[in-house]
């Protein structure tokens, strides 16, 4: 023991000082695992989590537009094809009649494709609009979910209103 205590008093090492201090220590370690730490690395989790949802929901809203981008160009594929057969059938229609009434088989073909045409103008711009408004319907609920709050009308008007321009350009 004596040497014990020499070896303290060598290094500057007093019990009476060490004790309390070494008590000190530990009650502040303790506050501060249980105030600070804890909060902070729950913070982080959640965080981290919100960041993970995020981006999981940014992945399917990509896959989303992708389906959304496939089934359009299929739907003017198929009124393309639709169109294409219309214009066919009014060419052989034209050939079978022209002896006959050719004036009438061309009139006839004409309007056709006219509104074949028509047709096809009406449903792609029908489906851009409704793409239009698609796109800004996700812009709006991906703004709303990554910026974590709940957009005002006018907010929304606003998005609505940049992604219109955008897409437009």
């Amino acid at each position: 023991m004596d040497a014990a205590h020499q070896l303290a008093e060598t290094f500057g090492l007093s019990w009476g000082t060490f004790i309390p201090y070494l008590v000190n220590f530990i009650l502040i370690l303790v506050v501060l695992r249980i105030f600070a730490y804890k909060p902070i690395l729950a913070m982080l989790d959640e965080r981290r989590n919100l960041i993970a949802q995020s981006m999981k929901q940014a992945e399917q809203i990509r896959e989303e537009l992708a389906k959304t981008q496939a089934a359009r160009d299929e739907i003017l594929s198929r009124a393309n094809e639709s169109a294409q057969k219309m214009i066919d059938e009014a060419r052989l229609a034209a050939e079978k009649f022209r002896d006959q009434k050719l004036n009438e088989a061309l009139q006839s073909a004409q309007e056709t494709l006219r509104k074949a045409q028509e047709a096809g103008r009406q449903e792609r711009e029908k489906m851009l609009v409704d793409l239009r408004l698609e796109m800004v319907s996700l812009v709006v609920a991906t703004t709303a979910r990554v910026t974590g709050k709940i957009l005002t009308s006018e907010d929304q008007k606003r998005l609505a209103q940049e992604t219109l321009k955008e897409l437009a350009a």
